[in-house]
């Protein structure tokens, strides 16, 4: 007879602040997904649920945002809750020079949870100072977006069956794209390859490189997508972001380098996945949407299941 072993404890994220990437492990990430798959059986069945019913989330957006804003705003309405939106700052106490703390704190008198984008590196950390609710980090400048990356990791193992063993391609703007800061960081979880793809001037900042070297995994360094294209199972393309460069001219250089249309996904594997963390601007055709390989309005829509099972989590009831 095999020797019985207690149960792992089942993670709790009851309270907690969600920041970084760097909270997770794979035993919490199971957790979370699988609280992610359950959502969408809930949704796909009935709409929702009445689990935070009687909680309220505060919204609160110094940076613009569709998917992120109203994924946020559906996850919490699917489950019972209600939300207080801030999505222009310039509308509220802030165009009078209130500070994040101050803003805040007026906002946990009122909420149960704050979901909090800004353009500064860290603001999510010192929200949370002086916070005494949980708050979600939702894009910190060009740091992180912790929800992002589970929800595109979350993709992978729903339309991959699991990540071990892949070779995940990133193309774009690597410098400054907190999605692929935060999924690359991510992703060192698992025994992937990485391949990453840019231009010499938006290649993957040496922090990250970093984790990825430190460890253990391979990865290369190559300007050229169609070199890359072929062993490639995840593509995950970013746009050349052009509020992040001062030189415009130096922008028009690059924004147009890589483009993904269906020419060269005939150099593709028949069984991989694209992705993207929307908007596009024209790095991906549309004629490539009608591909069953294109994920990218799959994984948009898994956005609004992991934020369903992270506010469930930090607020208890998962």
């Amino acid at each position: 007879m095999r020797p019985s072993h207690p149960p792992l404890p089942t993670p709790s994220f009851a309270g907690q602040d969600i920041l970084s990437v760097s909270q997770f492990d794979r035993t919490k990430l199971d957790y979370i997904f699988g609280v992610a798959h359950e959502m969408r059986v809930l949704v796909e069945r009935f709409g929702g649920a009445d689990l935070l019913q009687g909680k309220i989330l505060a919204n609160l957006f110094y940076e613009p945002s569709t998917r992120t804003s109203s994924s946020f705003m559906a996850a919490m309405m699917r489950l019972g809750g209600q939300v207080i939106p801030i999505n222009n700052v310039q509308y509220s106490s802030v165009s009078k020079g209130e500070s994040l703390p101050d803003t805040i704190r007026t906002l946990e008198s009122y909420a149960d949870v704050i979901v909090l984008r800004h353009p500064e590196v860290g603001a999510a950390a010192t929200a949370a100072r002086y916070a005494a609710k949980p708050v979600i980090n939702a894009g910190d400048g060009v740091g992180e977006h912790p929800t992002q990356a589970l929800l595109d990791l979350f993709t992978i193992v729903e339309e991959l069956g699991q990540a071990d063993g892949l070779t995940i391609t990133m193309v774009g703007d690597l410098k400054y794209g907190r999605t692929v800061h935060s999924l690359t960081k991510l992703l060192v979880n698992y025994n992937v390859t990485f391949r990453f793809v840019s231009p010499e001037i938006l290649r993957m900042p040496d922090d990250v490189l970093d984790v990825v070297r430190g460890t253990g995994h391979t990865y290369d360094e190559v300007e050229s997508l169609p070199d890359a294209i072929a062993a490639s199972d995840v593509l995950y393309v970013t746009r050349i972001q052009r509020e992040r460069f001062t030189d415009l001219a130096v922008y028009d250089r690059v924004k147009d380098l890589y483009v993904v249309d269906e020419e060269l996904l005939t150099q593709a594997k028949e069984q991989m996945i694209v992705m993207h963390p929307l908007p596009r601007v024209g790095e991906i055709s549309y004629g490539v949407d009608d591909d069953p390989r294109a994920a990218y309005f799959r994984q948009m829509r898994n956005g609004m299941y992991i934020r369903m099972a992270l506010l469930a989590s930090v607020l208890g009831r998962a």
